[in-house]
């Protein structure tokens, strides 16, 4: 493939996964794309900020809950992921306080039974991140400390 060298480079965001109580934080998207559609909070990441610092500004704006992200879910990429062509970073988040409500670009943000939320056609690669993000959490540790550790959500 040529890659033309005028060609401006990707946009970055960040988006969060912050499940409490067996229930997913998602928004209802206010604006294109997929307006009207279920999404994970998230957003652009600003010059003067960390990729961390982005994720934690984005659900705080777009749904009154403060969070603390705890890892990197996974990196998306695929350039059909978003027609602004946007790579987004996935987070899960600890939630902290807050409740929910919508704001800037969320009609509503919603916190949504996590089977239910599993079933719903999320906007953007959303479904895959929520599906990364249980496939990992389900993980069992079997380290060589023997501590057997087994997350559930």
């Amino acid at each position: 493939m040529k890659v033309n060298k005028k060609q401006e480079s990707r946009p970055l965001s960040a988006d969060a996964i912050v499940i409490r109580e067996d229930k997913l934080l998602l928004i209802k998207r206010n604006s294109p794309p997929f307006k009207g559609r279920y999404a994970l909070p998230g957003g652009h990441l600003e010059h003067s900020e960390t990729v961390e610092e982005c994720v934690a500004r984005e659900v705080f704006e777009e749904t009154g809950i403060h969070v603390k992200p705890l890892g990197v879910i996974g990196v998306y990429s695929d350039p059909k992921r978003d027609p602004r062509g946007t790579v987004s970073v996935a987070y899960l988040c600890a939630y902290e306080s807050g409740v929910a409500r919508g704001g800037t670009d969320a009609e509503r943000a919603v916190w949504v039974d996590l089977r239910t939320a599993l079933k719903k056609r999320l906007a953007f690669d959303h479904s895959r991140m929520l599906c990364d993000t249980i496939r990992i959490l389900q993980y069992q540790c079997h380290c060589e400390k023997g501590c057997k550790t087994t997350s559930k959500v």
